[in-house]
């Protein structure tokens, strides 16, 4: 499953500074992306597989933060248009809610009929990439492509802009490193 990831988003090692974080993204995505969630639920106590079900309908989205506050806070969606209200998992998640100036490649499950959350693999990209990122999102959008494709698109990108410290976001968030189609 990490192997899976990495093709797609890019190669990262113990060493990176971006290894915790991106970690982070990888359980996230073997969990809801790439199914992991499903393939424990059998072994599960009864009453943790309604959740463990939920993890496959997690939403992925790029998301803008807004309006947080001690309870949660407002999640808008630049891919898809969604505007999500989210509830915090803990102060930390808190925190990296409150502090989050660019956009953020994040799942939100609904871990109960009233309440979202968002998955601990929230991953943030740097503020100073957010005007070449919503350009790349447009073009993926006029693409038609996937969520996952151009999500994972803007993970490589991001992996390109953190390696290379002279590297600008416009040179490492660029449309030409989209795929062609869906």
């Amino acid at each position: 499953m990490r192997e899976a990831f990495q093709k797609r988003t890019g190669r990262f090692d113990p060493e990176d500074a971006w290894f915790e974080a991106r970690t982070r993204a990888f359980w996230d995505d073997a969990l809801a992306g790439q199914g992991l969630a499903a393939l424990a639920a059998p072994r599960l106590e009864e009453e943790a597989r309604p959740l463990a079900a939920r993890f496959a309908r997690a939403h992925r989205g790029l998301f803008e933060v807004e309006d947080v506050d001690g309870r949660g806070a407002r999640l808008v969606d630049v891919w898809s248009g969604a505007e999500l209200l989210v509830q915090h998992l803990d102060e930390t998640q808190e925190l990296a809610l409150e502090h989050a100036e660019g956009l953020v490649d994040a799942r939100v499950i609904a871990a109960s009929n009233d309440a979202l959350f968002v998955l601990p693999g929230a991953f943030h990209h740097a503020a100073d990439a957010t005007e070449a990122a919503l350009r790349v999102v447009e073009a993926g959008r006029t693409r038609a492509l996937a969520t996952g494709d151009m999500l994972d698109a803007l993970l490589r990108m991001e992996l390109v802009f953190r390696a290379s410290s002279r590297v600008k976001a416009t040179f490492a968030y660029r449309v030409d490193s989209l795929p062609r189609s869906a």
